[in-house]
């Protein structure tokens, strides 16, 4: 949706200016511009699966890593985050 207007005979720049930014108020562009800002599209059903399949794997590996020993209780989430 656009919004247009032009200069009425003998106004301001200013006054056309002060009714444009009205005019873009009141049709909503820049709420549906803000409102999309932080839109994520939902995953397909294929990308869930293998998310999920993926996040199985990984425990089962720190799982059997901690058995044998390879894998501090410490060290068993988050190994890459800062130590303070």
């Amino acid at each position: 949706m656009a919004v247009e207007v032009r200069k009425k005979i003998d106004e301001s720049v200013e006054g056309m200016i002060r009714r444009f930014t009205k005019r873009v108020q009141q049709s909503g562009v820049v709420w549906r511009a803000k409102k999309g800002r932080f839109f994520i599209a939902p995953k397909s059903r294929i990308q869930s699966r293998k998310d999920a399949k993926r996040r199985r794997e990984m425990a089962s590996k720190r799982e059997y890593l901690r058995k044998i020993g390879k894998l501090d209780e410490t060290e068993e989430r988050g190994g890459n985050r800062r130590r303070r």
